[in-house]
């Protein structure tokens, strides 16, 4: 576990208020000068918990990514499910969807994101209010709450790698333009070696430009599967078949890397969670929340969580 080498402190911002039953608090949670406000939402006392863990880009509270017209609001839709069963959720904005941490998130590694995480996971692991946690960390956070799960009770992969993360992109751009994959593989082995890439082919700045070399290096050490090898807890992991991003073969490399987990393969799910009747709806679904959100997600992770 990556431990946290920052101070936390914890403000309650509002009062819990109630309707529907369904009890809300604004919390925010602080590592060091990074702030993480989030949303707790629970019916009662006495019941387990879900911390979700999200993947990668500036992704708030609620699935959404406003500066690239993302609204899919894929884990409120989460949230409002597992509330219905008594289930506990918190989601808090990720330190990149915050503006307020961009002056001190400029030369971040992804051992960063897992310290976040510690401190989201300190300050719930004394609330007496409920019985277990659950981390679910979704594409980039299944790796993320892999290092953070020494301290948790369950965990789940929703749409993680099975790779690591040189391997996942030059696998995504090589499907398309197996030119540009090879580009990607070379890039990727000038900044293992040298830590740093000089020249950046301009087709892959997006990915490769100078601020994101040092984040993309620390990644880059850490494998999946060693890392969910080392985890005793009982594991679930998740993938969707229409996911366009990530692959059930990934999936199938994180369970047999850690033969106890259950691996569940959901029909008609993509990578923002959603159930995908139509090939057409597939990318439609990450810009509106009007898609439904995967059922058979849901009472996996339901049944998962109350077992």
């Amino acid at each position: 576990m990556i431990k946290v080498i920052t101070y936390s402190t914890i403000f309650i911002l509002s009062i819990t208020v109630s309707f529907a039953q369904i009890k809300s608090e604004e919390i925010l949670i602080t590592n060091d000068k990074i702030e993480l406000p989030g949303t707790l939402t629970f019916s009662e006392e006495n019941s387990p918990l879900i911390i979700w863990v999200h993947g990668s880009g500036p992704v708030d509270r609620n699935g959404n990514q406003p500066a690239q017209n993302v609204n899919a609001n894929y884990i409120k839709q989460i949230r409002d499910a597992v509330n219905k069963k008594n289930i506990a959720f918190f989601s808090f904005d990720k330190r990149t969807a915050n503006k307020k941490n961009w002056e001190f998130s400029k030369n971040i590694n992804f051992s960063d994101f897992a310290k976040d995480l510690d401190a989201v996971i300190s300050h719930f692991k004394n609330d007496k209010r409920f019985t277990e946690i659950t981390l679910i960390g979704h594409s980039q956070g299944s790796l993320v709450a892999m290092l953070a799960s020494n301290d948790i009770d369950k965990y789940i992969s929703l749409a993680g790698a099975g790779e690591t993360i040189d391997k996942t992109i030059v696998k995504q751009f090589g499907k398309n333009n197996p030119t540009l994959g090879e580009a990607a593989q070379q890039q990727f082995d000038t900044l293992k070696a040298k830590g740093r890439i000089e020249t950046v082919n301009p087709f892959l700045m997006s990915v490769f430009a100078k601020q994101n070399q040092a984040f993309l290096y620390s990644w880059m050490q850490i494998n999946p599967t060693e890392e969910i090898k080392k985890l005793a807890i009982p594991i679930l992991i998740i993938n969707g078949n229409k996911d366009l991003q990530v692959k059930i073969e990934d999936a199938k490399l994180l369970h047999a890397a850690n033969p106890k987990s259950k691996l569940v393969i959901i029909e008609n799910m993509n990578h923002v969670l959603k159930n995908i009747e139509k090939e057409e709806d597939n990318m439609a679904s990450y810009f509106s929340a009007d898609f439904p959100i995967s059922e058979k997600l849901i009472e996996t992770i339901i049944k998962f969580v109350r077992k």
